[in-house]
């Protein structure tokens, strides 16, 4: 008999073999066997039978833990989605179980592997953070609060990195009076952001070219707000690399409001 041959008859009989265990009244055996497919990395045959076992233990001592091998079973077929709903189930119906403290970084962590790419919506990263943190509050001396720390810090520098192109966007489109919204609430959210020169210089050159585009009733007042922006960037950065470009925002502001003064002055 040759090798494929043999491998197909192992494989025809241990598909029967399964058939019959998914067909089986024996509910103790069911578990058993879901188990053990669990324990073997078969995901998806465990999770077949786990999740016909969550009706039939429901309310019996052994139900918090079938919940908990099908929520694994889950994250074994990258399923993060019905992992994080049968963690969160098995907490709010378990308090007390054994597998709450898992189940409750678990929660966290499905979402931390759903969080999107920094350019799409970020709701789930902020689930994600909210998840972990509630775990940190609950557990603050489990082995796994440093590990909810290193990806709490992973996710808000999604957030950051989201904060900074959402803003950048309206300036690189050159949507000066939304950039200077976008860009002043990005500072304000995050102050500590890595991007915060960036964002400050872009702040600053927003404001300047929103005065230089405005009518005329409106460019004092705004030149006036590019001078202030100034000065809180040069306070802040005195050697930046933009200190050549934003000296010339200063000049050219100067001027034009020195301009407007001397010209009421005249005609006083």
């Amino acid at each position: 008999m040759g090798i494929g041959l043999l491998a197909i008859l192992m494989i025809t009989a241990s598909c029967g073999d399964y058939n019959k265990i998914v067909k089986s009244t024996d509910y103790e055996f069911k578990y058993k066997k879901a188990v053990e497919y669990y324990e073997d990395g078969e995901y998806v045959r465990a999770s077949t039978l786990f999740r016909e076992l969550v009706n039939i233990y429901r309310g019996t001592s052994r139900a918090d833990k079938i919940y908990y091998f099908y929520a694994k079973s889950m994250i074994g077929q990258k399923d993060y989605l019905m992992a994080g709903h049968y963690f969160k189930s098995l907490v709010k119906e378990f308090p007390t179980s054994e597998y709450v403290e898992e189940a409750q970084f678990m929660i966290g962590y499905c979402a931390y592997l759903m969080s999107p790419k920094p350019r799409l919506d970020q709701q789930v990263t902020q689930q994600a953070i909210d998840a972990l943190q509630l775990y940190n509050n609950l557990y603050p001396y489990s082995d796994r609060v440093e590990e909810a720390n290193r990806l709490i810090d992973e996710l808000v520098d999604k957030l950051v990195y989201k904060s900074y192109l959402s803003a950048k966007l309206y300036y690189d489109f050159e949507q000066y009076k939304a950039a200077v919204i976008a860009l002043r609430n990005s500072l304000e959210k995050y102050p500590d952001s890595k991007y915060r020169e960036e964002l400050k210089y872009m702040l600053l050159k927003s404001k300047y070219l929103l005065a230089s585009k405005s009518v005329l009733d409106k460019q004092n007042e705004r030149y006036t707000n590019a001078l202030d922006e100034y000065f809180s960037f040069i306070d802040e950065y005195p050697d930046s690399d933009y200190k050549k470009e934003v000296n010339k925002f200063y000049e050219k502001a100067s001027e034009i409001l020195n301009y407007k003064e001397e010209e009421d002055l005249n005609i006083n």
